[in-house]
């Protein structure tokens, strides 16, 4: 999937202007207001009123948040209602949605349970399953690991991995931490101030960054963390 031109803009001032492909997993990265999370919202439709969309594909599908796009949000806490069992907040068949909460690794008792009674790590698992429920072609991250504790982030990005090879969607995955990009996409671009800076594989971009602005973002991820290619 080539996102040709992305060009957004609030009264006249271009905000984000960038193209990228998707081959199979993309991490896009960048520090806060570097335009990451306003891409995500116009591939989703969710740009507000007040701002200006641009923006040219070429895929073999339509872009249509719902159908051919599912989103996974940064924080599963604020991501459902608390007051709805989280089997009313599914779509599909009830047997569809028992066979995707035992792939994702979740019992099915968790159906009759209210949001509010699982951890973050389950409740991730269930906004997983619920993305996985319309059977995208693209599913969009928007740092789903960040409010996990380091052990459930490794799960969840493991998770996605094989959902991935079985599912055969692709990812694009918003987020400011390298490390858990390294982990889970194959292809990398670096954005700042709406623009992308940077851009390749990802071992290559981590080996070899071209600016100082990745080489901060890669010292800052992996800072406490054994990093080795």
């Amino acid at each position: 999937m080539k996102i040709s031109k992305l060009h957004i803009t609030l009264d006249k001032q271009t905000l984000v202007d960038i193209s990228f492909i998707i081959s199979s997993s993309l991490a896009l990265v960048g520090q806060s207001g570097s335009g990451k999370s306003l891409t995500l919202k116009a591939l989703l439709g969710m740009l507000p009123s007040s701002m200006a969309c641009e923006l040219e594909h070429d895929s073999v599908y339509e872009l249509k948040a719902g159908k051919s796009i599912a989103f996974v949000p940064q924080n599963p806490f604020t991501a459902l209602s608390p007051l709805t069992k989280i089997k009313k907040q599914f779509f599909a068949p009830m047997p569809n949605v028992q066979s995707l909460f035992k792939r994702v690794g979740l019992d099915t008792e968790f159906l009759d349970r209210f949001p509010p009674e699982l951890s973050g790590g389950q409740l991730q698992r269930v906004i997983i399953a619920m993305a996985l429920e319309s059977n995208p072609e693209l599913l969009l991250l928007d740092e789903p690991t960040t409010a996990l504790d380091p052990k459930n982030r490794t799960l969840i990005l493991n998770l996605l991995k094989e959902l991935q090879a079985e599912f055969g969607f692709k990812i694009l995955f918003v987020t400011h931490d390298m490390n858990s990009a390294q982990s889970l996409c194959e292809d990398i671009c670096v954005i700042n101030s709406g623009k992308i800076i940077e851009s390749g594989k990802m071992e290559s971009v981590l080996k070899n960054p071209h600016t100082n602005y990745t080489k901060t973002l890669i010292e800052a991820s992996f800072a406490n963390r054994k990093f080795r290619l």
